[in-house]
This record gives C-alpha cells, sequence and structure tokens, in this order.
C-alpha cells in the first residue's frame, strides 16, 4: 500500500505543482502589467523597477492561496483520467485498491494541502502583504475611502469613543485623526483632533493635537468649551493596525485570528459584524476546499476513456473548479445582503460540492 500511495501522492503533487506554476506565471504576467503603469506613475517619486519586481514577488503567496484549491481539483483530475486511461488505475484495482482505501489514500494527502493553504492564508500572505504595502507605501500616499475616512467604535470602562482615521499608509502611520469622546448616557465629553498618528502596541501616539473638552458650567444646562493645543500625546486603545486597515480595506487580507479579533471588537462595540463574522468563517472552510477538490476528482480513475477523451475531462474539471470559486463569492455577497446565517453561508458551497462528489463516488464507483 505504501507503493500505491507513493505513485499517487507523486503523480498528483507534480500535476499540482505544474498547473500552479502555470497559473502563477499568468498572474504574475498581469501584475507586471498593472505595475508597468505605475512604475510611469510614480516615476517622480523614485518608484523604479526593482520596486515593481519585490512587490510583484510579495504577492505570490496571496495568489498560491487563491490557486491552489482549484490547482489540486485541474492536477488530481488528469492524473486520475491518466492512470484510467493507460489502465494503470485498474492495476492498482486488480491489486487490492478498494475505494475507499483510494479515497483515505486521497483525504491524506489532501490533509497536506489543507495545510499548506492554511500556511498561505493565515501567516505567509499577510506577512507578504504588509511587506509590498511597506515597500510601495512611500510613493503612493495614505489609503482613504469615501469622503469622511474610515470610522471605527471602542468601549473603555464608562466611556465610548467614536474615532475617524482619514488616511492611513497601511502599515502604521495615521493622518487626520478626530476621538469624540462620551459618557455612558451618549453625551459627547470631548473632540481630539490630530494630525498624525503613529499605532504602537496598545496605544496610539498622537502628535500635532488639539483636544476640545466640554465643562459643566455654573448655570444650569449650560456648558463650557475648553480648548488647548498640545504637541504629542499618547491615548491607550484596543484598536490595531489589523482593524484600521480592514475599515478602509477588504478584509480578504486579514490571517484569520485578525478577522476574529475584529470581529469581537465589533459585536463589544454594538456594531455590525456580519461581513467580517461570514469572512471569518470563509477563512476558516477555505482550507478545506483542498479536501473537497481530491474528493471531486477520485471518480475519474474509474471511467472508461478513449483516445483524446483526457483534455474534455480536465476541461470539465476548470469549469468545476471555476464554478465553485463563483459560487463561494455568491453565497458571500448573498448572505451578507440577506442577513444569513454566517456559518452556513460560508459552509454551504463545501457542504455543496462534498455532497456531489460523495455522490458520483457512491453511483459510479459502489452502486456500479
Amino acid at each position: 500500500m505504501k507503493t500505491v500511495r507513493r505513485l499517487l501522492y507523486g503523480e498528483i503533487i507534480r500535476a499540482v505543482a505544474f498547473v500552479t506554476l502555470g497559473f502563477l506565471a499568468l498572474f504574475l504576467f498581469f501584475d507586471l502589467v498593472d505595475e508597468l503603469q505605475a512604475l510611469s506613475r510614480f516615476a517622480s517619486q523614485g518608484y523604479k523597477l526593482q520596486h515593481a519586481l519585490l512587490f510583484i514577488g510579495l504577492k505570490t503567496p496571496s495568489h498560491l492561496y487563491e490557486l491552489l484549491p482549484i490547482s489540486v481539483l485541474i492536477g488530481s483530475i488528469f492524473v486520475m483520467a491518466r492512470l484510467a486511461q493507460s489502465s494503470e488505475f485498474t492495476i492498482l484495482r486488480t491489486g487490492g485498491l478498494e475505494p475507499w482505501l483510494a479515497l483515505n489514500s486521497l483525504f491524506k494527502l489532501g490533509l497536506i494541502f489543507t495545510a499548506m493553504t492554511f500556511f498561505l492564508g493565515d501567516y505567509a500572505a499577510p506577512w507578504a502583504d504588509r511587506q509590498a504595502q511597506q515597500i510601495k507605501a512611500p510613493f503612493q500616499g495614505q489609503l482613504t475611502v469615501g469622503q469622511t475616512g474610515a470610522w471605527l467604535r471602542e468601549k473603555q470602562g464608562d466611556r465610548q469613543y467614536a474615532v475617524n482615521v482619514r488616511r492611513f499608509d497601511g502599515i502604521d502611520q495615521m493622518q487626520d485623526i478626530r476621538i469624540h469622546a462620551f459618557n455612558a448616557r451618549g453625551q459627547l465629553l470631548a473632540i481630539t483632533n490630530a494630525k498624525q498618528a503613529q499605532i504602537q502596541a496598545g496605544q496610539w501616539q498622537l502628535s500635532q493635537l488639539e483636544h476640545k473638552a466640554l465643562l459643566m458650567a455654573s448655570t444650569p444646562n449650560a456648558t463650557q468649551l475648553s480648548a488647548i493645543s498640545l504637541g504629542s500625546q499618547t491615548w491607550p486603545t484596543g484598536i490595531s493596525a489589523d482593524m484600521v486597515a480592514a475599515a478602509l480595506l477588504s478584509p480578504d487580507r486579514m490571517s484569520t485570528w485578525e478577522l476574529f479579533g475584529y470581529m469581537r471588537h465589533l459585536t463589544v462595540n454594538n456594531q455590525n459584524a456580519q461581513r467580517y463574522e461570514i469572512e471569518f468563517w470563509r477563512k476558516v472552510f477555505y482550507p478545506l476546499s483542498c479536501l473537497v477538490m481530491l474528493v471531486l476528482a477520485l471518480p475519474f480513475a474509474y471511467l472508461h476513456f478513449r483516445s483524446g477523451q483526457i483534455a474534455g475531462h480536465v476541461f470539465g474539471g476548470v469549469l468545476a473548479g471555476i464554478s465553485f470559486a463563483l459560487l463561494n463569492n455568491v453565497f458571500s455577497f448573498i448572505g451578507n445582503l440577506q442577513n444569513w446565517q454566517p456559518l452556513l453561508t460560508s459552509a454551504a458551497p463545501a457542504l455543496l460540492y462534498s455532497a456531489v462528489s460523495l455522490a458520483a463516488f457512491w453511483w459510479m464507483v459502489l452502486r456500479r
């Protein structure tokens, strides 16, 4: 059985690597075309070809994370169809390779691909994206959204804070920050305006700021405004750079733990976390799609091929992989619009394709 596993694993891994490299080369070519436009746009700021090439190289982990499940499907379908056409899989079946043993072997290989996908999505891709942002931040300027920037909320004891960030470099530097402080009854207590701020561990270092506080006057129902200009001030907060980036950018580049932390932050501060809950569960289930892809490919080994039919079945595998990616995105958008349960919204595509895969396996292998 070890020899059989070595044969299957070697063939599938080589095919998956070949497909992945092909797709990756295509994606990097598109990135190169985009960066050539950025090269001409930021040339006056000192953005050079070596910066563009390094930026493109750092996007490789993100592309690998996106491509691995569909590459697993295409590569495994090609291997299974080729083994069936050459009657090698028939010989393996004659030698004692039962359907459930084959499924168990592919399941173990799928766990390896799942671990690779999880590592790429939670560690390699976020780290590489941050490094790429550091390369481009000095040239592209600050990140903004809308006319008023990003809004975040935080509760500290009996006080609540509404924070507005106009611009962010994607790393730790912010510009044009406003911090509104409220008491437990929702009454405005103070407004702090800062030209710049740097995010540190557990605090923001505000600079060039003006602090305006509302003070109760001696006359009932009257208030006084006290304005103080300061050079710098430290504000303790649990709002991290990832939370600011998530408010300004798409959350799909955050790791699972970062999404979980931001999701809890929104829930604690009575904000809608539906979008981030869906993205969190998508992040959890996405690596498991490699298992679904291998199960979907196994029935191809039990088909009887004539010459020239492999290309058609591989093309069908490509369509199946594309449809899985489309269904994943469609469920995410519809679930967010219709306020569906985030767990079921994210798990539905994987469960649906798993059911189709197992049904095909039962019909073509066990029943026949």
